[in-house]
């Protein structure tokens, strides 16, 4: 069974076709790649995955439960993050908080537990601060904890979003855009976290990225959007080959 099926799914703003007729199936443990130029759909297809928007047609199914047009918290408990092309930290908050925002999805405890500060709060929260720690530890993010994620560097900012998102405990991690304003070494660095993650966690991941280079160095496969519409899908290699991607996107 597929980690993520999408049928035939459709949006319009105000009789624009934003995403027309678009399909996608990823296998479990998959690093996929989402790939367009700019306005081709991709953020928007993303939205869709997460409740944002509502599809207009189509079906979405999350490891064989349908998701279709429920809400994003309904989603994101299902099984789904996601991270932002623009980076959506808290930012006034210390980098372990940040974290432990996740994992407060997963452990449960009364409001008059939490106020009188009884024994299964201090157990809860010991549990969410060591898992959380342990995230940091993947991110090497660990010894600036205590920092406020506001006065992290830009690059690090981004890998503390991703942190945060793998604290929900997603079956399907999606990043839009994750290596946005990032310089090469960072963009590198980044790329290997990525790989890295979805190794040791045995994550599914679907990386929306403009940069063919960049996507094409770190997925097995692609589909490439174009105006709302597929252009291409298949292995890195087959879409890299195929003339239609080569005489619409790579210019060549």
């Amino acid at each position: 069974m597929a980690m993520l099926e999408v049928n035939n799914l459709s949006i319009s703003f105000g009789g624009l076709h934003a995403v027309d007729d678009f399909n996608l199936t990823i296998e479990k443990g998959e690093l996929y790649g989402l790939i367009g130029p700019n306005g081709a759909g991709k953020t928007t297809v993303f939205n869709l995955l997460t409740g944002v928007y509502k599809p207009s047609e189509g079906i979405i199914r999350l490891d064989g439960v349908d998701i279709t047009g429920k809400s994003t918290m309904d989603i994101n408990k299902a099984g789904v993050a996601r991270t932002f092309q623009n980076i959506r930290l808290f930012k006034d908050m210390p980098v372990l908080d940040n974290v432990k925002t996740g994992f407060h999805n997963h452990y449960k405890y009364s409001t008059l537990t939490g106020i009188l500060r009884l024994p299964k709060y201090r157990r809860v929260e010991n549990s969410i601060d060591e898992r959380s720690m342990e995230i940091l530890k993947v991110f090497e993010l660990d010894s600036e904890a205590d920092l406020l994620a506001g006065n992290l560097p830009y690059g690090k900012q981004r890998k503390l979003e991703i942190a945060r998102a793998l604290a929900t405990e997603p079956k399907l991690l999606l990043l839009d855009e994750p290596a946005a304003g990032m310089n090469p070494n960072e963009t590198a660095e980044l790329m290997e976290t990525i790989r890295f993650v979805r190794d040791r966690f045995d994550m599914t991941i679907l990386l929306i990225e403009h940069d063919m280079k960049l996507v094409s160095g770190i997925c097995e496969k692609l589909t490439v959007l174009n105006f709302g519409r597929m252009l291409s899908m298949g292995t890195t290699s087959d879409v890299l080959n195929d003339p239609a991607v080569i005489a619409a996107y790579l210019g060549e």
